[in-house]
């Protein structure tokens, strides 16, 4: 970060313009087209190297392919390209004069449902690819499933390969109402279905010819145009401080007393002059500047990473919350999660010890008693489950060595989630989803 100006030496700097970022995510059954689908937009919006485009050409052809197989440009790794799946998620960025990408694209093996959850995690949109010759499948379904688990604001479900049913409408249609019965189950805000042709382009980037019977938008004008600013939580304002600047080594004497705290803006808007609120202390103070990469700004707001300037010194270290005294976070040592289990070598039981990584915040924790495990597929609550196993999803009381500043996970998707750490060998073992303190 730069060197911090003191506060009245410049003005503050007005916002600049910049082009709005959407994170999508690509899930489904195994086959169903995922890695060509992003090959495809990557493709056909001019997003590929030319370098790039002739390695896939070359792989294409040493496989005895006779057509170039977009796939490869997201299956990177080597195991992915020798058995034509994907394992790991692959992102991908591309940008449009409307809008910027980031793509995740998630293996649809149900053994790799964690790295699912891993790239959904973030995503203000999932894409759901089903094959149109095979319908709604028990992995599209887990998959629908997960992405409303992870409360993804948008799902786009993309019924593919319509070229290999020749693009007949009541195909779509069928797999439009299946699909409709099951979100009725969920709480989906925003579903979205669109017949496309990875391989061959149909509806993908331009509206396509084949299909006069559709008359929605193609796949590429959905994502430029959906609406995702109302998405992140402007109300509550939630500032996890990461780090405390002192910049002792400058040689500006006017920052020989600078104090600033760094992190990521949570949720809500802070302005310079505002009234907050410091936890666990519960003492109030003034915002004096809010600063972004070393400059004053006049806002922060989700998901800035600024540094903010306090008219009090306060004792203020990393893991503590910056909130409005009258909209407060809950501050408690015993939660209710949604856990999605990933760990393949252990399984997760009561009495289980954890390492919990919530924002800025890391504690220590216990399993209380876990409520039940879900099966993804009918969604039924097993409340006899005693474990959760690798790729398993269930509802667990957690109990905290020391209090956090939370949120519900359906209100804040930053302060409502947790990482699960192993004590012993410190690797995450799984993703949380707050539901009650």
């Amino acid at each position: 970060m730069d060197a911090p100006s003191p506060a009245g030496t410049s003005p503050v700097a007005p916002l600049a313009p910049r082009m709005d970022l959407l994170r999508f995510a690509t899930a489904g059954s195994v086959d169903d087209g995922k890695s060509t689908l992003i090959g495809r937009l990557l493709y056909d919006s001019k997003a590929i190297f030319a370098d790039q485009l002739e390695a896939v050409e070359r792989t294409s052809r040493d496989r005895g392919e006779d057509y170039t197989n977009l796939a490869l440009l997201t299956d990177g790794l080597r195991a992915e390209r020798e058995q034509g799946i994907t394992i790991d998620v692959a992102y991908r960025y591309f940008a449009t004069p409307r809008r910027k990408f980031i793509i995740a694209d998630t293996p649809g093996h149900v053994q790799y449902t964690r790295n699912m959850v891993t790239g959904a995690s973030t995503a203000d949109l999932a894409i759901v690819l089903v094959d149109a010759r095979h319908g709604l499948t028990e992995q599209s379904r887990r998959h629908i499933f997960l992405a409303t688990l992870l409360q993804v604001p948008h799902v786009v479900l993309a019924v593919n390969k319509m070229d290999l049913v020749r693009y007949d409408a009541a195909v779509f249609e069928r797999i439009t109402a299946q699909s409709s019965a099951f979100a009725a189950k969920l709480h989906i805000g925003d579903l979205t279905f669109i017949p496309i042709s990875a391989l061959l382009g149909d509806n993908v980037v331009v509206r396509s010819a084949n299909m006069p019977w559709y008359e929605g938008p193609s796949l590429l004008h959905h994502l430029e145009h959906v609406h995702i600013a109302s998405d992140r939580n402007l109300i509550d304002v939630r500032f996890p401080v990461q780090h405390l600047l002192r910049p002792h080594q400058a040689t500006d004497p006017a920052l020989h007393d600078y104090r600033g705290y760094a992190g990521m803006m949570a949720g809500g808007v802070i302005r310079p002059g505002d009234d907050v609120m410091h936890l666990p202390s519960g003492f109030t103070t003034t915002v004096r500047s809010v600063e972004a990469a070393g400059r004053p700004v006049p806002e922060a707001f989700p998901p800035m990473s600024v540094t903010l300037r306090l008219d009090d010194d306060m004792d203020i270290s990393r893991g503590d919350m910056i909130c409005r005294s009258h909209n407060r976070p809950s501050v408690t040592q015993d939660i209710e999660v949604m856990v999605c289990w990933m760990a393949d070598d252990r399984p997760l039981t009561p009495r289980s010890r954890l390492i919990v990584k919530h924002t800025s915040r890391t504690v220590k924790a216990i399993v209380k008693n876990l409520h039940y495990r879900i099966d993804v597929n009918t969604l039924h609550r097993d409340e006899s489950a005693g474990r959760l196993g690798l790729n398993d999803v269930g509802r667990v009381a957690l109990r905290l060595t020391q209090p956090i500043f939370c949120d519900p996970y359906s209100r804040n998707r930053l302060t409502g989630a947790m990482i699960l750490i192993d004590e012993a060998t410190n690797a995450t073992v799984g993703a949380a989803m707050i539901t009650g303190g």
